[in-house]
């Protein structure tokens, strides 16, 4: 019975995002009575779960402070991902670029 209701609320076309990509997340925001959409931009450094509790962990560095943010991949709140860039990695998890700097902090792309 759980799995069927969670079944319902899975998302038809889920985004194929791999590790190391770097996507734009496209959040909705809800403040007071008003709506609107809200993007979050940055590396892919980990992918969590699966079925409905998949989350994917993305990392970029504003003002100079690094800052994280986990999103749920089914969640109705995260309208849309693009990805930008394909990265090359050979990591599951880049917990490592949070002590990287600058240009050390970057990924390689994929040809």
């Amino acid at each position: 019975m759980i799995e069927a209701f969670t079944n319902e609320q899975l998302k038809q076309e889920v985004p194929v995002i791999r590790i190391g990509d770097t996507v734009r997340v496209h959040n909705k925001i809800k403040e007071g009575n008003r709506e609107r959409i809200q993007m979050f931009e940055g590396t892919v450094i980990a992918k969590h779960g699966g079925g409905i509790s998949e989350t994917f962990t993305v990392r970029r560095v504003s003002y100079g402070v690094g800052v994280e943010k986990t999103f749920p991949i089914h969640s109705p709140h995260v309208e849309k991902v693009d990805i930008i860039r394909v990265g090359k990695v050979r990591r599951a998890k880049l917990y490592y670029l949070r002590d990287r700097v600058g240009k050390a902090s970057k990924v390689k792309e994929q040809i």
